[in-house]
């Protein structure tokens, strides 16, 4: 059988993509739409996508397609149910960005802990040539030595942030939650995880279960000295809550990667927040060099599993 490959969102992946080891024909674009969907996959027998949508009123009209290789570890994109009752098979991407988010989660919590930015801000002013001593103490800067960070989620981004996090002598909580959990991690009450941390970094998938986990009620019980950091998904925060939060300094700052809708062409309410103590980035945190090469080259490992009949990392 030649395979008809398709790409939907090649610009998605800035890294090189080797061709699989077996007979097919490639097609990719630099993005799609959705109403560009059914046509470009009409002929494909396998699709591969990082965030282009494939619910069941377009795959429904694809009877070709009999895999879905996505771009990324996160597949909330993709209708599982309607793939696994019709025998597409759907595979992602395992521990591929292992170093670079619990990194840039870290880049996120030393940055607002010390207040880096509002600081810079105060000497982009002119402060510093205001004061009569040689620094001034405008803005609390505080160790992460000592302090407790409270991980949402104990896959392997939430054991490599909590790993640095034991680097700088931090106390590591894990959230409790539904089945099924890791083994040999200890976990404690969600709400005592809130009350408890200086610092709450979510690491887990979103689901029906865990849309909007973190609305104003979690933010009320959280420290008026915490920041909240999200490299995850969109969605896991109420952001309307989080501004509300931000504003009314509930809680001391915030680190995002990511939101509900990307990229954000209707607006968001923490793009509106202009705050020192609110740092957004552009869903980056997965894009180092090396953790996008390790991407491409595993996404081509699960087509070339699938092909030979022994598919991996299988989520339907």
């Amino acid at each position: 059988m030649t395979h008809h490959i398709v790409f939907l969102d090649r610009s998605t992946l800035q890294a090189s993509v080797r061709r699989p080891a077996f007979e097919h024909t490639w097609q990719e674009y630099p993005v799609t739409k959705v109403s560009e969907l059914v046509e470009r996959l009409r002929d494909a027998t396998i699709a591969i996508t990082n965030k282009v949508p494939l619910r069941a009123d377009m795959l429904q009209r694809l009877p070709k397609l009999r895999m879905i290789a996505v771009a990324a570890t996160g597949y909330d994109v993709i209708d599982i149910d309607f793939c696994t009752a019709n025998h597409i098979a759907v595979a992602n991407i395992r521990n591929y960005a292992v170093h670079t988010v619990p990194e840039h989660a870290f880049a996120l919590i030393t940055a607002l802990r010390r207040n880096l930015l509002a600081y810079r801000q105060d000497v982009e002013r002119g402060r510093w040539q205001q004061v009569e001593q040689f620094c001034f103490f405008d803005h609390p800067i505080r160790d992460l030595h000592g302090a407790t960070i409270g991980i949402v989620g104990e896959g392997v981004l939430g054991q490599g942030t909590a790993s640095i996090a034991h680097g700088f002598g931090m106390q590591v909580l894990f959230a409790d939650h539904a089945p099924p959990r890791a083994a040999g991690v200890v976990f404690t009450p969600f709400d005592q995880v809130l009350a408890q941390s200086d610092v709450i970094s979510l690491h887990l998938p979103l689901t029906a279960n865990t849309r909007n986990m973190i609305g104003i009620e979690q933010l009320r019980r959280m420290k008026r000295t915490a920041i909240l950091i999200n490299t995850a998904r969109g969605g896991l925060v109420d952001e309307e809550a989080l501004a509300q939060a931000l504003k009314e300094g509930l809680i001391a700052g915030a680190g995002f990667d990511v939101l509900t809708r990307e990229p954000p062409r209707e607006g968001n309410p923490l793009l509106d927040l202009h705050l020192p103590n609110f740092i957004l980035t552009p869903h980056v945190a997965w894009a180092s060099d090396g953790a996008m090469q390790f991407l491409a080259d595993q996404l081509i490992d699960n087509i070339e599993a699938f092909a030979r009949g022994s598919p991996q990392n299988l989520v339907a």
